[in-house]
């Protein structure tokens, strides 16, 4: 009779750029918080620890290492260092900027390491926006092949990697982001002090850091060419843009009409009281506030956002995708859903998205 071998626990390496109140660091969070331990022995290690809203959020056997840099390019030594000191398994990073100095620094790390970089944008779109796109581009399609595996959101943004920067299609995966259920039914749950939800008219939610490629302003236009609707338009969130995006408000004399809420630590349950939440990117690698409106039932009105919106909301009949990116296409997108029958999306809509699915993949490959 033989006995049943015990794989080794495999040390696994998070590698994540802050913890500040964005998707990729919710994806991060759940992930920690639902890989077995009996596998896997997780560590953390944050470039940037200030600001860290999550940190709450991580469980208390997860070791978080604080890098205590402000920039991505100031931590190459203390990551390498890191790596050589606790020699993972598997390192798994995330955000392009991090991933792509990770790949950089590839023959520096132990032999046997293997890394993964989990891309949570539109590569191309991304490094179209950045100061030197030629050269980031040159860096992107030289190095970030030399991971063992790039996770991708969707089926675009796999693509846009294989196409534009040459990852081999056998090393880029996709696996959707996850949503803790349990985590939004409870968050949804909660009250919200917010006067807007006792007027007795529609409110329509958007969330997400205030920066160009949320496309607030877009949203912000598409109200302006909505005079005679009636309903109050809600933007939780902080960033850059926030004092452009309240000029534009004044400009259009929209103060009656768009309402800024700030940061919420607990956006669930603001999304479960609204009417309908609101997309308005310009591009999404596979954005978590559309799953985690749907987890609260309510129907999502968005741009046809390049990335993995469509896959999203194809086919929910709740739910309006503008024809194009611009305010007016917008505006006739909330207008649709405004003369529509208003349902709200069943439960379980978002099932296939579920923590215990997505992370059950992610132990796959970090096996």
């Amino acid at each position: 009779m033989t006995s049943k071998v015990t794989p080794p626990v495999r040390r696994v390496l998070f590698l994540i750029p802050t913890l500040t109140g964005g998707g990729s660091e919710r994806v991060i969070v759940t992930l920690l918080a639902h890989l077995d331990r009996s596998r896997f022995k997780p560590t953390l290690a944050v470039v940037d620890l200030r600001g860290a809203v999550f940190r709450a959020d991580i469980p208390p056997d997860v070791e978080v290492v604080d890098l205590e840099v402000t920039r991505v390019r100031y931590a190459v030594p203390a990551i390498v260092r890191l790596i050589r000191r606790i020699r993972p398994d598997v390192v798994l990073s995330t955000l392009g900027h991090l991933n792509l100095v990770l790949s950089i620094v590839r023959p520096l790390l132990p032999r046997g390491v293997r890394t993964i970089a989990r891309e949570s944008s539109v590569l191309s779109e991304t490094v179209a926006c950045s100061p030197f796109p030629r050269l980031t581009s040159f860096l992107y399609r030289h190095f970030y092949r030399k991971h063992d595996l790039v996770v991708c959101q969707s089926k675009y943004t796999q693509d846009d990697l294989r196409l534009s920067f040459g990852v081999p299609a056998d090393r880029a995966m996709i696996i959707h982001n996850p949503v803790d259920m349990e985590s939004v039914r409870r968050g949804a749950a909660a009250p919200v002090d917010d006067p807007v939800f006792a007027k007795g008219i529609t409110v329509l939610l958007a969330a997400g850091r205030l920066e160009h490629v949320k496309g607030f302003d877009l949203l912000i236009e598409a109200v302006a060419l909505l005079p005679g609707a009636t309903f109050m338009v809600v933007i939780l969130g902080e960033g850059p843009l926030e004092g452009r995006l309240k000029a534009l408000v004044r400009k259009l004399d929209l103060e009656g009409r768009i309402h800024f809420a700030g940061f919420q630590r607990n956006p669930y349950a603001w999304m479960a009281k609204a009417d309908a939440f609101v997309l308005s990117s310009r591009y999404e690698g596979f954005p978590n506030v559309v799953l985690e409106a749907l987890a609260c039932s309510t129907p999502v009105i968005a741009t046809p956002a390049r990335g993995g919106v469509s896959e999203l909301l194809d086919g929910r009949p709740e739910c309006v995708v503008a024809t194009a990116i611009d305010a007016p296409a917008l505006a006739k997108a909330i207008d649709v859903w405004l003369r529509g029958a208003r349902g709200r999306v069943a439960p379980g809509a978002v099932a296939l998205y579920s923590a215990e699915r997505i992370v059950d993949r992610y132990e796959q490959i970090l096996s």
